[in-house]
């Protein structure tokens, strides 16, 4: 007598009904299968989109070196060598606009200050390249709320509409409503 034989003898199953147990035995390994692949693919994602929020956070680097370099004096290169004021549309950004934190002592390093820009800007006349002077918003942000803005006859009205464009969720509206007017 052969091994499944036996094994229908001793659960008193018919061979029919030991090959459909054995059926069921095997998707529910190819169903558990299945679920890992997709857990790991979700991890996959999850890692590839906090790799994504490491390289914005490059962009507000960026945006630091330019405001360190203006309350410094020194002429950063996307202002034409002027390094008394920023002309943003109607306003102007002087030095005195960026307020300096405060470095955290560490025994290890030292770090100098880093520049925060504290003005505010006319969201509906604003370029890409103002926009690019708020923390968080680099130039694909940037684009994207000029692209925003255009796609809505070049007024929004509320801050809360902004929520509409892709990167924009209710911390960085926070940010947003400090540094934009809707006039």
């Amino acid at each position: 007598m052969n091994p499944l034989e036996r094994l229908a003898v001793r659960l008193s199953l018919t061979r029919a009904e030991i090959s459909v147990i054995s059926l069921l035995v095997v998707f529910l390994v190819l169903g558990g299968a299945v679920r890992n692949f997709r857990s790991v693919r979700d991890a996959d994602a999850q890692l590839q989109r906090q790799e994504d929020e490491r390289f914005s956070e490059r962009e507000t680097d960026s945006l630091i070196g330019v405001a360190s370099a203006l309350a410094a004096g020194t002429a950063a290169p996307e202002t034409g060598g002027k390094t008394e004021a920023l002309n943003l549309s109607d306003e102007q950004l002087y030095p005195e606009d960026f307020e300096e934190e405060k470095p955290r002592k560490k025994k290890t390093a030292r770090r100098s200050g880093k520049k925060v820009f504290n003005g505010t800007l006319a969201f509906n006349r604003a370029t890409e390249k103002q926009l690019q002077q708020i923390p968080g918003v680099g130039p694909v942000m940037a684009r994207r709320l000029v692209a925003f803005r255009a796609s809505k006859g070049g007024r929004v009205d509320r801050h809360e509409q902004l929520l509409d464009v892709k990167g924009i969720g209710r911390k960085k509206l926070e940010i947003l409503k400090k540094h934009l007017t809707l006039e």
